[in-house]
């Protein structure tokens, strides 16, 4: 019978399946961070060791501190660190520790170093796993406990999802990029639209992404409610493949690319739901409330939640601009930030920095930015092309790598009460410290923010230079 994307890789992974319906699946990657030390040491209890080091890989990122070097980070945020490595000596599996030139978010350093690769299965302790579904494969995020197994066994016990395919056809506008699709895709079905799917994304709007734009939508997928998101791998992702350290090379590069050519769903495939969405109607896109699911595009003004029919979204509505402190009517580009974030999971990489520059480059801030490389090597590459010469003279602070003011579990953070405009993938009530308001927004658009001191419309600023 014809076969989706997910049922072809998901197949081929399969141990054994149990009569409740859960398999047991072999795990081709398995990446962990500064913030997993209690599943080490849970398999220390029980007296094991990591099954397969060679598959797995770790780094520092949720407690980097991003501004300094690692001897002037605040012990309690070293100590996190240096436990990974510690755990990775014990168990000889790589990782990067804070100043590392590989070092870097997981889920930028897995793709950019070719241990991202179609076809496999990929787990990590973040519920952002699904990034690495850019590439086709199947990646997810996982808990503690089922961290602690994966690194004993190199197997781990997961339900079968629905499949959802999302279809986003036609062509994007001028400055209308993955991040506004995203966007829009999580406003359309809701943060729970994608609860018990995973989500393949097709369509002339995403074959056109770079390796990249597929990551930010990949990412988002949990926003939605999928644990799953996946794109098809295609020449795009064989040509940013080619060559990466850990990638296959030679006789083994010339194999795998057969397999991975072959990776795609099949014409007569069915999915249990289908979405299609029109990409030239997406414009930048931005959130006002606490949850990603609340955006809007940025030419539009505060939803009033009056004209809101059901009850239940009403009440979160209000709770959310209650929140925000944000009054309905009020014009998206009315908003005034106290500061900007540029950085994480979803928009720290090379050309999300290269599009932020080229809205900053002869332009001044007016509330405090930061600009935080997705990894060691991002930020070599940026500086490199000089882009941050560009920030610093437009008053940006160039930091170092980590997940930053993403997850405010690091020391930056938004204060209370203040507003940042934000690359991030969550918009949750104190996600960015007690009491910050944030507002999500692609790289381009967060750098128009700081340089006008409110969300702005990045075409219009473009228009007015």
């Amino acid at each position: 019978m014809p076969k989706t994307l997910f049922d072809k890789i998901w197949e081929t992974h399969v141990i054994t399946t149990r009569p409740d319906g859960a398999s047991l699946l072999f795990v081709d990657r398995h990446l962990v961070h500064d913030a997993t030390a209690q599943a080490f040491d849970m398999i220390r209890e029980a007296g094991l060791a990591v099954r397969r080091p060679d598959l797995t890989l770790g780094t520092a990122d949720h407690y980097a501190n991003t501004a300094g070097s690692f001897d002037q980070q605040p012990p309690h945020l070293a100590d996190m660190a240096l436990r990974l490595l510690e755990n990775a000596r014990k168990d000889a599996f790589p990782a990067y520790g804070v100043g590392d030139p590989n070092q870097g978010i997981v889920h930028v350093i897995g793709p950019e170093s070719g241990f991202t690769l179609p076809g496999t299965l990929i787990v990590c302790g973040d519920s952002h796993t699904a990034s690495h579904g850019a590439l086709g494969a199947i990646a997810f995020g996982i808990g503690t406990s089922e961290i602690a197994h994966v690194l004993a066994t190199q197997t781990i016990w997961q339900a079968k999802p629905k499949l959802m395919r999302i279809t986003i056809d036609g062509a994007l506008g001028s400055g209308i990029v993955a991040k506004d699709v995203a966007l829009e895709v999580i406003r359309k079905i809701g943060s729970a639209g994608g609860t018990g799917y995973a989500i393949e994304y097709a369509g002339q709007v995403v074959r056109a992404l770079s390796v990249e734009g597929r990551l930010t939508l990949c990412n988002m997928s949990i926003e939605a409610g999928a644990r799953f998101g996946l794109v098809a791998p295609d020449q795009t992702v064989f040509d940013y493949l080619k060559g990466r350290r850990l990638a296959p090379s030679g006789a083994m590069w010339t194999q795998a690319l057969d397999a991975w050519q072959a990776l795609s769903s099949d014409e007569a495939a069915t999915f249990d739901r289908e979405m299609t969405l029109d990409g030239a109607a997406i414009e930048p896109m931005v959130t006002w409330g606490t949850s990603p699911e609340q955006a809007l595009p940025v030419s539009h003004c505060i939803p009033d939640p009056a004209a809101e029919p059901d009850r239940l979204r009403r009440e979160a509505a209000e709770q959310a601009l209650a929140y925000m402190g944000l009054r309905p009517g009020t014009p998206m580009t009315d908003v005034a930030v106290d500061r900007v974030f540029i950085g994480s999971c979803t928009n720290s990489r090379i050309e999300d920095l290269r599009a932020a520059a080229s809205v900053a480059k002869g332009h001044r801030v007016k509330v405090p930015a930061f600009v935080v490389p997705g990894s060691g090597r991002v930020k070599a590459q940026a500086e490199a092309e000089g882009l941050d010469r560009i920030f610093r003279a437009a008053g940006f602070e160039w930091r170092k790598p980590g997940c930053s003011m993403c997850v405010a579990m690091n020391g930056d953070i938004v204060p209370p009460g203040e507003r940042c405009a934000s690359t991030s993938n969550r918009n949750f009530a104190g996600r960015q410290g007690k009491g910050a308001r944030t507002h999500l927004v692609s790289p381009a658009m967060a750098a128009a923010a700081a340089v006008a001191g409110r969300l702005t419309d990045v075409r219009k600023l473009a228009s007015e230079a």
